[in-house]
């Protein structure tokens, strides 16, 4: 049986499809200039018109037996179970897939202004065989400032994940559905969702910023931006775990008389300490890498002094800044695989 959810589910990812095919044929047949394309009213408009239409059609083919993509990846699990397993060439669904991917991968080729011709071109190839002379050819003078930012760059994330986790441990059962089912708490928890959702759509670079306005040009804006992006990003990890969890345990211990916070404590935290262990150690990991990168607008760490040197096209003194990111990324990289290896 279809439950409206999945009708909804399928209708938009259809609707969204044929907008899109609409879109990409509209602008085929009339070129539209930069000023049409702002005219957002017109735009919205064909796009919301042709995405009604299309959820229509998915309707009427689904209903005639040509099952869409929409239609196959919302489907019921036993649905999928019961039909018959077919080539993706020889089912509408698969045809529609491939046409879906195809355009959305034409649409970027434009869009991103692919070339050939300028990636191949003499004079920039040129230019760019002198800034990798320079890179590999490392002034190793500026070693000991460089390690010295590094280590600052590592604190930075360690801090920023450390002071995360309690806000996202707290947060990730009330961002999980499992857990929010009275209608009030199913409120709070898309509250939640949507806050923590908008919050991890604004970059780290972004969030460094603001701080950096905030409280100053430096690594503890770094360590900031870090700590709200860390928060958001592992309260999603985290009840997305809590979501997956085994219904067993928790019936056990309800049917004692335990209480909600009870229940999460010995039924449900049980379950997912080791995997939160092993996304922490992952997340600090992550925000080792984005620490050098949001040094680049003020975050501070060894992105700073990245920054610095490659505005005054220093290549010899970013090459072995490039070195020494590479080989703490390398390091931490291999640490955090082997915790998480421990931890499994």
């Amino acid at each position: 049986m279809k439950t409206k959810s999945h009708v909804f589910r399928r209708s938009l990812l259809d609707g969204v499809s044929f907008a899109l095919f609409v879109s990409v044929i509209l602008s085929i047949i009339y070129s539209p200039t930069d000023e049409d394309l702002l005219n957002l009213s017109m735009v919205s408009t064909i796009f919301l018109g042709s995405m009604l239409v299309g959820a229509f059609i998915s309707h009427f083919l689904n209903q005639a037996g040509y099952k869409t993509f929409g239609e196959n990846l919302f489907e019921p699990a036993y649905v999928k179970a019961r039909a018959e397993a077919k080539p993706w060439y020889q089912t509408f669904w698969g045809w529609h897939l491939f046409l879906f991917i195809l355009v959305l991968f034409i649409v970027g080729l434009f869009k991103t202004k692919f070339s050939m011709y300028e990636l191949l071109d003499e004079d920039g190839f040129e230019g760019a065989k002198r800034l990798f002379k320079g890179i590999f050819s490392p002034n190793w003078q500026v070693l000991p400032a460089a390690v010295l930012n590094i280590v600052e760059t590592i604190f930075m994330a360690f801090v920023a994940t450390f002071l995360a986790i309690p806000f996202a441990f707290v947060l990730s059962f009330m961002a999980a559905k499992n857990i929010m089912k009275h209608p009030a708490a199913y409120a709070l928890y898309m509250f939640i969702r949507t806050f923590l959702n908008v919050t991890r759509s604004i970059e780290a670079l972004v969030w460094a910023i603001i701080f950096s306005v905030w409280v100053g040009i430096g690594p503890f804006a770094g360590m900031l931006a870090l700590m709200i992006h860390s928060i958001a990003s592992l309260t999603k990890q985290y009840s997305e775990m809590v979501e997956t969890v085994y219904e067993g345990p928790i019936e056990g211990v309800q049917s004692c008389g335990a209480s909600k916070l009870q229940t999460i404590w010995f039924a449900i935290v049980p379950q997912v300490v080791l995997p939160y262990i092993s996304f922490t150690v992952y997340r600090w990991d992550i925000n080792v890498r984005m620490a050098t990168i949001i040094g680049l607008v003020g975050g501070g760490g060894i992105g700073t002094m990245l920054i610095k040197y490659q505005g005054q096209a220093m290549w010899p003194e970013v090459g072995t800044i490039i070195v020494v990111i590479a080989a703490v990324v390398w390091i931490m990289d291999q640490a955090s695989a082997y915790i998480r290896e421990a931890l499994k």
